[in-house]
């Protein structure tokens, strides 16, 4: 019986890992995925690649940085998958999807974005782009970002944030 239940919780935990394998930007958006470097103790986000690639591409970024373990973030994106052939043309046409893969536990003190040679921590980079949301770091967040990582509009955070197609649009095309 003991041999059982182990097999169950292992079938369970494997099941765990690999929804949380598939969280994120669904495929529709094309997302460059950025994985974080010097986990656990540190969760760096390098944008640099992304931002050259925008620039070369002429194109804005659209950063989100979501949570495997956040229900907010699930509820975000399954929003993107149920209205991806609607909304996934409007993103492609001005941005590139960035999906930074974080965790819960990456709390702003361990969070820090890179660009270039300069990887400032959550909020000294939150303050750099002249982020209103500096005081706290909420899961799910975006930025829109021109291609010298400056910011296009102050944007909302957490949850309820633009669930609805217009309320998308709306954020695609800078209406504040």
């Amino acid at each position: 019986m003991n041999m059982l239940r182990w097999l169950l919780a292992a079938a369970c935990a494997g099941l765990l890992t690999i929804s949380a394998a598939f969280a994120g930007i669904p495929a529709d958006y094309a997302p460059i995925v950025v994985m974080p470097a010097g986990t656990p103790q540190r969760y760096e986000f390098d944008l640099s690649d992304a931002l050259a690639r925008a620039k070369r591409q002429q194109k804005r970024l659209y950063v989100y940085l979501g949570a495997d373990n956040c229900p907010f973030c699930r509820r975000y994106e399954a929003f993107l998958q149920k209205n991806a052939a609607e909304l996934a043309p409007h993103f492609a046409k001005d941005y590139l999807v960035v999906d930074l893969r974080s965790t819960l536990a990456a709390q702003a003190s361990r969070l820090f974005i890179r660009i270039g040679d300069t990887a400032l921590p959550y909020a000294d980079f939150q303050r750099s782009i002249g982020d209103e949301r500096a005081r706290a770091l909420v899961y799910p967040s975006v930025w829109l970002l021109d291609t010298a990582a400056r910011p296009l509009m102050q944007m909302p955070a957490g949850a309820g944030t633009f669930e609805t197609v217009p309320e998308q649009l709306e954020i695609l095309r800078l209406v504040n």
